[in-house]
């Protein structure tokens, strides 16, 4: 958190004849706390998996972001880890920039209304003249202790899928403290696809929708968390590198993380 320094006051002395006098010392007022606070964030992830698909070939992830909020309830922030070139025709790195507002209730609830783009760098430049990737998402979540619900609406073509805008996506989570720095965290997401963002699955048939869940356990020390969750959909998908070979990209996983914020 940005906080200024704060000041201190000098002590005075006052000379008069024929006697010496010393004056009290008055400590300036403390400076107020700043409305801002920035954290960073990092981590290593043995697969980077959004939306319960892998974007790294099943590979591992180094990941991190920064948000400054104020406290107002407004916020900005900027996320980033790599991906295969292959799956982003041409990027290596996905960079998502997001800004919102939330607010927390009394009674524990709380609400997070904002927009996400996700930018992918030098995408469509292999092959040359590919579609460039990208997508738009406008969001609204609510939380009420270890609970949380969030729903994404695609206002722009679904990551470069023509006629795709308006897909959408819930996500249901859940986190609780075990104590003794444990922790267990669970989610269930459900995707649904419009247009050319329908997906046609290893066996060839097609698909609108996509269900993702994950289930796993923290332990958290020194404030670096460390993770191992069992990741899995309901579909069998490939794309990218894994492409050539048709290996699939979605089957069930174990991801295993260490991530600190500072």
């Amino acid at each position: 958190m940005f906080k200024p320094s704060i000041a201190l006051a000098a002590l005075a002395a006052a000379a008069a004849f024929p006697t010496f006098a010393q004056t009290t010392p008055e400590a300036a007022p403390a400076a107020a706390a700043s409305p801002w606070a920035f954290t960073a964030n990092i981590g290593l992830f043995s697969d980077y998996r959004f939306r319960g698909i892998s974007q790294t070939d099943r590979k591992p992830a180094l990941q991190g972001g920064f948000d400054l909020a104020h406290s107002s309830g407004l916020y900005v922030g900027n996320w980033n880890s790599n991906v295969d070139s292959a799956f982003y025709n041409g990027a290596n790195i996905e960079m998502d920039f997001y800004g919102g507002y939330k607010h927390a209730f009394e009674g524990g609830f709380g609400l997070d209304v904002g927009v996400i783009y996700y930018y992918y760098p030098n995408s469509g430049s292999n092959p040359t003249g590919s579609t460039k990737i990208d997508n738009t998402e406008v969001y609204i979540g609510g939380s009420w202790g270890p609970v949380a619900l969030k729903y994404n609406y695609a206002v722009s073509d679904f990551f470069g899928a023509p006629d795709s805008d308006g897909s959408s996506y819930l996500d249901a989570s859940f986190a609780y403290d075990l104590g003794n720095n444990f922790g267990v965290v669970a989610h269930y997401g459900y995707q649904w696809l419009k247009g050319g963002a329908i997906v046609t699955q290893i066996d060839g048939t097609t698909a609108n929708n996509i269900s993702d869940w994950k289930i796993g356990v923290t332990y958290t020390i020194d404030g670096w968390v460390f993770g191992l969750a069992y990741v899995a959909t309901n579909r069998d998908l490939t794309g990218g590198t894994a492409a050539l070979t048709n290996r699939n990209i979605s089957g069930d996983t174990a991801v295993a993380s260490v991530t600190k914020t500072f």
